[in-house]
């Protein structure tokens, strides 16, 4: 994959503004025109290789199509442009999960959370991976800390409520449970697990509860 290939360089007008080439392909991608969206890529590359923009970009688009080795390579050049890309290394992360590499998932997925608390991608797939591996404490932590600064996101809560619900920890469970019924009414999932939680309370203070 030549990002930087001298073909790819723009010959007119506003074209030569990176900013713009680089936003530009962001939305292309996020409409589903991949290959004028990776166009744009490589020509922001061009103008700027020292960004790591153009290949993280280009890494998403890899990993949506399927091209999983594509998309490792754009997203090292990535990291090894910015060091502190949360981005790219969420996009380690889920190729390593794709690849059924639990453990690298949760440990890229770990430090992409470190660097911004506040990655949703990185967060749920961090979810993902703490439930395959029974490993809870860690993805609380940061299920808690997003949920401090997005307070009605439903998809977190019933996550979290989830976890709380496997750590035993019923009535901080039925509480958000609560709290996303508030929100959504409709919500059936969150009905159900309500009940559930509700059952296994009731037969934990009663100490009949089972595994």
């Amino acid at each position: 994959m030549d990002l930087t290939r001298q073909s790819a360089v723009p010959d007119e007008g506003w074209t030569q503004h990176y900013d713009v080439l680089q936003e530009l392909g962001d939305c292309l991608a996020t409409m589903g025109d991949f290959p004028q969206a990776q166009e744009c890529y490589e020509r922001a590359a061009v103008l700027a290789p020292d960004e790591a923009g153009p290949y993280l970009g280009s890494g998403v688009i890899a990993l949506q199509q399927g091209r999983t080795e594509d998309a490792e390579i754009a997203f090292r050049v990535a990291l090894r442009l910015d060091g502190r890309n949360s981005r790219a290394l969420a996009g380690l992360a889920m190729i390593a999960q794709q690849r059924n590499q639990p453990q690298a998932a949760f440990n890229w997925y770990l430090k992409s959370l470190e660097l911004d608390s506040d990655n949703l991608t990185a967060l749920l797939g961090l979810f993902q991976v703490s439930c395959q591996m029974g490993s809870f404490s860690r993805v609380i932590d940061y299920l808690q800390t997003y949920l401090n600064l997005h307070p009605a996101d439903t998809a977190v809560m019933f996550c979290l409520a989830t976890l709380y619900q496997r750590e035993k920890q019923y009535d901080k469970a039925k509480q958000l449970l609560r709290d996303i019924l508030t929100l959504e009414p409709e919500h059936t999932d969150a009905r159900n697990l309500l009940e559930e939680t509700e059952n296994r309370l009731t037969q934990a203070q009663s100490g009949k509860e089972t595994k």
